[in-house]
């Protein structure tokens, strides 16, 4: 993807505005797939309009004898969730993406269909899509093993499919589950679908079953609002109403609601949404960890750096293996205001000893969503800020620069 950088600046540091998100990117493409998977019986609504929930709608509708070659482009997720769909699916496919896309492992999941049954081969590079997928699968086990510290992504993909399999599935996750919110929000949506599970210790245990008649309405991304939280954070007063977000959420993003009150951001669940409210308050908190809500640690750290607090961050393992290397990114990008994040055995500490936000800075993204919107609120402390890519934004959020001049913020090229 390329497309012109933009200019955004603003000489107000008063946020008063209501915005409204589009619906959550993870719940959406899990909905999705449940629907094909349910052959009708889900219907979902308010579904996001992320690209990269349209690329897997869109696939999802061709017919079977039309999908020779499937091109997800940079969609991560689809390419997971789509590896162990088309598993399922009579006939044989080829799973492609981006050059980006080539480049992000898929081998442990992979390795977990085959052991299931599964004809899956590499197209290019081992362990890498392309992938040539020929289905559908005959279960050799009920039982797969998968480690706990890798992309949750690939438990949710074989979670999804487990209804399906003849035998159903025994998950047997080794070692400390990261991104445990996300299997918690597969497992809660496939519940309201009729779909029991069973979870004890460090198994998982669903039953070959029927989806039920279900309708599955998709809460507004948490993800999206991480965004409105920094703006609030880097603001001198901000009042903003997101519409739709409640305090029950099955996202794990909704974890920013506890992270930024750390920051003044009160979060008041009222009149069918969240009111954010900035309160003065001291930051203290200097330890961060992520382990269960990655997506929100470009957008944590980039606030921290902006306010000058030298805080600590774990649970960025798995940042290195998304759109980009998201820590290299970040280390990249924030020398620019003169902050280092330094990394010590997975540990990484900010030095905001150069802190320097007296001049325009010009923001990579790297082809990632998330490093142009959690630069962005760096408008609300610099004189002017030009971010490469604008319509990088796509992948998650198209509305993002359009909302920011509901918000009041200039944005232009």
């Amino acid at each position: 993807m390329s497309s012109k950088s933009i200019l955004i600046s603003t000489r107000q540091k008063q946020l008063n505005c209501t915005i409204p998100l589009t619906g959550s990117k993870s719940e959406s493409n899990r909905a999705l797939i449940m629907e094909a998977l349910s052959e009708g019986a889900v219907q979902v609504l308010n579904i996001s309009e992320a690209a990269d929930t349209v690329t897997l709608k869109n696939i999802l509708q061709l017919p079977n004898n039309q999908a020779n070659t499937v091109d997800v482009g940079p969609a991560g997720t689809a390419m997971r969730f789509l590896t162990a769909f088309y598993s399922l699916q009579t006939g044989t496919i080829t799973l492609t993406g981006s050059a980006r896309m080539k480049q992000r492992p898929i081998g442990i999941l992979v390795d977990a269909l085959k052991s299931l049954g599964a004809d899956i081969q590499y197209t290019e590079n081992e362990g890498f899509p392309p992938l040539l997928i020929s289905g559908p699968l005959k279960q050799k086990t009920d039982q797969v093993k998968i480690k706990g510290n890798i992309s949750s992504q690939y438990i949710s993909a074989l979670l999804l499919i487990a209804p399906k399999l003849e035998q159903g599935l025994k998950l047997i996750i080794e070692g400390e589950l990261t991104s445990k919110p996300y299997v918690e929000m597969t497992l809660a949506m496939m519940e309201q679908a009729g779909i029991r599970h069973q979870w004890i210790d460090n198994e998982i245990i669903i039953e070959s079953q029927a989806f039920k008649e279900a309708e599955i309405s998709v809460e507004p991304d948490w993800s999206a609002a991480s965004y409105w939280y920094a703006l609030a954070a880097l603001s001198e007063e901000a009042q903003i109403f997101l519409p739709g977000l409640n305090g029950y959420s099955l996202q794990g993003d909704s974890k920013i609601t506890e992270i930024m009150a750390n920051f003044g951001i009160t979060s008041q669940f009222k009149d069918g949404g969240v009111l954010l409210i900035k309160e003065a308050k001291k930051l203290e908190r200097k330890i961060f960890d992520f382990k269960e809500c990655p997506d929100l640690a470009q957008t944590v750290i980039v606030c921290c750096a902006a306010l000058g607090h030298n805080a600590l961050f774990t649970g960025l393992e798995t940042l290195k293996i998304k759109e980009t290397d998201r820590v290299n990114a970040l280390q990249t990008e924030l020398s620019k205001i003169g902050v280092q994040l330094i990394e010590k055995n997975q540990t990484y500490k900010l030095d905001c000893s150069g802190l320097d936000l007296s001049k325009k800075i010009y923001v990579n993204t790297y082809d990632d969503h998330r490093m142009a919107m959690a630069f962005a609120p760096l408008a609300m402390v610099l004189p002017e800020l030009e971010i490469e890519d604008h319509l990088v934004v796509e992948k998650s959020y198209p509305d993002f620069w359009k909302h920011l001049e509901i918000a009041g913020i200039g944005v232009g090229s």
